[in-house]
């Protein structure tokens, strides 16, 4: 989501004269587009503030001009105190008023320093610009924010309630993004199989039916989405997973924790016997569909039983890959307050255990799938002369001797061999 809102930005700001470098000297902008979920955000905040301060003072004091800016759920939760902390910083604005980035901009630069972490009554999406070409594979938002509000969790306060953008909205954007060179299409929002848009007809449409759509788009080849709540899967996307092959065989499907008793701690609303129902339930309509989920580590009252329940999930289900973390306390969130901590050397052996665990299934998924020919949509050049580089549509990632006209194509590649963490292909098609 992060890097979609960005590319939205550089969109707005393209109409002022700003276009996108790749190092900040001599910039006449730098934004900080920050994200709050990991542990210390605030503090990587500041540091990376005092590292590119130089660049502005060395511009400012051969006479020009050089606006900062923190944009994101950081500067959502902290505006106040960033620009209290930081007289460096011009602008500091949350993730719902990029679209107010013009006004902004010319506040800043009549020397006005701005905070704007405003949750405005219009959508954000309706006042965007045309966006510039995203290459092959692109994001498109369909639903932002969340009204779950886990224990541990600050998007419900930094990115707001849910909203769900109209079908016709997202309709002319997927074609708007084919047009420029899309092939494949991540549907994005902070809980995006919650998507309950209005149709033209007035009909809500949820996320099954919404993918039956833009699968109907003419050049759109693949399909994903990300990411989703077990709360939210409901019958018509698991028919969407059966019945459309355009939509790729892995799901990113959070689950936290394996104890019911944490689960209920974390309010997720779902037990682990009812997140491998669901688990069953897609396999069941697409067999071979893998999924990869997240977890949190040592939340607190986590005995190890309780670890160990999320150890048995894991081996119940078997995941392609996982994202897993130590939980570090949210300020302002409801588990910030509760009591019954784990200690931090308990918390480092369990996520060591569980990293391995996970690490394990995905060689060995890795492993099985040499031999195999699968469609690869080569996205970018490898770090080896002569090679791309794409993924699978299990979403491994894929090295292959290639011709650069290639980049941009989904190609049939013949895996060769496995690395725990990518694939080694030959192009069988050129």
């Amino acid at each position: 989501m992060n890097v979609y809102d960005s590319s939205r930005m550089a969109d707005i700001l393209r109409p002022l004269g700003y276009a996108q470098v790749d190092v900040p000297e001599d910039a006449d902008m730098m934004i900080l587009n920050t994200c709050h979920i990991r542990e210390k955000a605030t503090d990587k905040v500041f540091s990376e503030i005092g590292r590119l301060k130089k660049h502005k003072d060395e511009k400012e004091a051969k006479g020009g001009k050089m606006l900062m800016a923190v944009a994101g759920c950081v500067a959502q939760a902290e505006g106040d105190f960033i620009l209290q902390r930081a007289p460096v910083i011009d602008m500091v604005f949350g993730p719902q008023t990029y679209h107010e980035l013009p006004e902004m901009v010319l506040k800043a630069n009549g020397n006005e320093r701005v905070v704007n972490t405003d949750f405005p009554t219009i959508s954000k999406f309706d006042h965007f610009p045309e966006e510039q070409n995203q290459g092959a594979a692109a994001f498109l938002s369909i639903q932002e924010g969340c009204d779950k509000f886990c224990t541990f969790c600050v998007v419900p306060y930094t990115r707001g309630a849910e909203y769900s953008r109209p079908v016709a909205k997202i309709i002319d954007e997927a074609k708007k993004l084919v047009d420029q060179g899309a092939k494949e299409i991540t549907l994005l929002g902070q809980n995006v199989n919650a998507y309950h848009g209005e149709n033209s007809d007035g009909k809500i449409w949820g996320l099954g039916r919404l993918i039956e759509a833009v699968a109907e788009v003419k050049g759109v080849e693949q399909i994903r989405y990300t990411t989703s709540h077990p709360r939210d899967v409901d019958e018509g996307l698991i028919n969407a997973h059966r019945d459309i092959q355009k939509l790729a065989p892995f799901l990113h499907l959070p689950v936290q924790s394996g104890s019911d008793k944490i689960l209920k701690a974390m309010n997720r609303k779902h037990t682990g016997d009812r997140y491998r129902e669901i688990i069953a339930d897609i396999r069941k309509a697409r067999s071979d569909i893998v999924f990869s989920s997240d977890f949190i580590v040592g939340f607190p009252g986590e005995t190890d039983q309780d670890h160990e329940d999320t150890m048995q999930l894991i081996r119940d289900v078997v995941f392609a890959s996982a994202y897993s973390f130590k939980y570090s306390a949210r300020p302002g969130t409801p588990a910030a307050n509760m009591s019954a901590l784990v200690r931090e050397d308990v918390k480092t052996a369990r996520l060591t255990e569980i990293q391995d665990l996970i690490a394990a299934q995905y060689f060995d998924f890795n492993k099985a799938s040499i031999g195999k020919t699968m469609s690869v949509l080569f996205e970018r050049k490898g770090k080896k002369e002569g090679q791309l580089q794409g993924r699978t549509p299990f979403f491994q990632a894929v090295n292959a001797e290639a011709n650069d006209r290639l980049l941009g194509q989904f190609v049939d590649v013949t895996i060769t061999a496995a690395t725990p963490n990518a694939l080694v292909g030959e192009v069988k098609t050129i």
